[in-house]
């Protein structure tokens, strides 16, 4: 969350909007409820307690290596007419993709 924190301004310069879902329980084990409290972020962030919609776009998963019962991290740039237009699925619970490469996803949607 504090890389896209960080680079909200451009974001907002893109005319692009930002949402933050969370494949965990509001008040689990990583205090997710607390946590949101203690930060300010100019973004909403939607707690996928039953893993609903990591499960509807196939970031779900139930066992690996580095995870349990948890999604990928992942990343889907949405443009008109609610169509997703680019996806980074992270293949670990570390990498992530870079600001630049989101950046330049959603410059090719206008």
């Amino acid at each position: 969350m504090a890389q896209f924190e960080s680079s909200y301004e451009e974001f907002k310069k893109r005319g692009a909007g930002l949402l933050v879902i969370a494949a965990q329980k509001i008040e689990g084990l990583f205090r997710g409820k607390e946590y949101v409290q203690q930060h300010t972020y100019p973004f909403p962030i939607l707690f996928d307690e039953s893993r609903k919609v990591t499960k509807d776009y196939g970031v779900y998963h139930f066992l690996s290596v580095d995870a349990l019962n948890i999604a990928r991290p992942a990343t889907f740039v949405v443009g008109p007419g609610a169509r997703i237009s680019w996806i980074a699925i992270s293949p670990n619970q570390v990498e992530r993709p870079s600001m630049g490469d989101i950046l330049a996803a959603l410059d090719r949607l206008t």
